[in-house]
């Protein structure tokens, strides 16, 4: 056992990509909680896919890739919300709409540029190629992510449950709306190098799911999201390394899996609690007076 845990980090590039897969896996997993409570989960999806066009753009500029991605998540943002304020179109709708717009511009950027297996690495992840200073980077931007969210986690938590009452106390639910959509793109920045642009979403969207049917208060739903996210990336980085497969589909297996394990033995939420709980009604139901 010892071997199997110690024996890849003799390596630097295996370091690198525990401690990225981790750190990002585990701030997608407590934004996810707000994202589960909001109905947000295509939302997420959008801001993952739409960043495409921003990181080719960035990586022609030869400005950081970052950037780009960042610019572009707020721009899907702001499309999305300036339809929904200036049509009948159903959320839903604006945001297929501009997601997958800006996607496909994102696809044919790519086919116009010389050096594309960077760039592919985008979509797919590469967490196995990152190198220290994208840790560092990495670690800057889920620090600044942690930070708001735990400082802001009340006005946030008060936005999911009951946006009506938050604005009746004073609270600004606008401005807690896009401060939360910029920390998602700032997110999905983070979790790019890791996951790329397609399995993000997944991480953004399964560990808050598996918290929901796990916990049952607010503050253990965020434990539990984070720490079925970092268990994840740490499992999914391993099985990578010892089977050769891809390292961001592992992960998101894992916390499927996770999801899976919740979803039957939950003892809230559960599928077995559920029928437990049915045929314990039957059976009162059909007990002699």
């Amino acid at each position: 056992m010892s071997e199997l845990l110690l024996a890849p980090l003799a390596y630097d590039f295996m370091q690198n990509a525990l401690a990225v897969a981790v750190i990002s896996a585990a701030v997608c997993g407590m934004l996810s909680c707000w994202l589960v409570l909001m109905g947000w989960s295509l939302m997420g999806e959008a801001v993952a896919h739409s960043v495409l066009p921003g990181v080719v753009l960035a990586f022609a500029l030869g400005i950081p890739l970052g950037i780009g991605a960042f610019v572009f998540g707020l721009l899907a943002v702001a499309l999305i919300g300036a339809l929904g304020q200036t049509t009948a179109l159903k959320r839903e709708t604006t945001i297929g709409v501009v997601f997958t717009t800006l996607f496909a511009a994102g696809l044919v950027l790519i086919s116009t540029v010389t050096t594309s297996t960077h760039l592919q690495h985008i979509l797919f992840g590469n967490v196995l190629g990152t190198s220290r200073t994208d840790l560092y980077q990495v670690g800057a931007l889920a620090a600044v992510t942690v930070a708001v969210l735990l400082v802001k986690r009340r006005d946030f938590t008060l936005l999911a449950f009951d946006p009506t009452y938050a604005a009746a106390i004073g609270l600004r639910t606008g401005v807690l709306t896009a401060a939360l959509l910029g920390l998602l793109a700032l997110t999905t920045v983070t979790a790019l190098q890791t996951l790329g642009v397609i399995l993000v979403v997944a991480m953004l969207v399964i560990p808050g799911a598996t918290g929901f049917l796990v916990a049952r208060s607010f503050p253990v739903m965020l434990i539990v999201a984070t720490s079925a996210g970092a268990a994840a990336a740490t499992i999914g980085v391993y099985t990578s390394y010892w089977w050769d497969v891809s390292t961001g589909g592992s992960i998101v297996l894992v916390a499927a899996s996770l999801f899976g394990l919740a979803y039957l033995f939950s003892p809230r939420r559960g599928l077995a609690a559920q029928l437990l709980r049915r045929r314990r009604r039957r059976r009162a139901r059909t007990r002699p007076a």
